[in-house]
């Protein structure tokens, strides 16, 4: 897998994993929109840990630098 996320979309998913994450154990976003939100940002944590998003393939996209 080539890496396709810059460090910039990879903090932006953290803060953003992070925010629901908070959101659903204080019962803000209850039952199953809370669960699939939890979901979504267990997601954005693994894409950021491994620097690729696999939904960015197949369109080309890359948010890395070139250098």
């Amino acid at each position: 897998m080539k890496k396709n996320m810059g460090n910039v979309d990879r903090a932006v998913r953290v803060v953003l994993a992070i925010i629901i994450a908070a959101l659903y154990f204080t019962g803000s976003i209850p039952g199953t929109l809370g669960i699939i939100l939890l979901a979504l940002a267990g997601i954005f944590v693994l894409t950021s840990f491994v620097s690729f998003c696999p939904l960015y393939a197949p369109f080309g996209i890359s948010t890395c630098k070139t250098k």
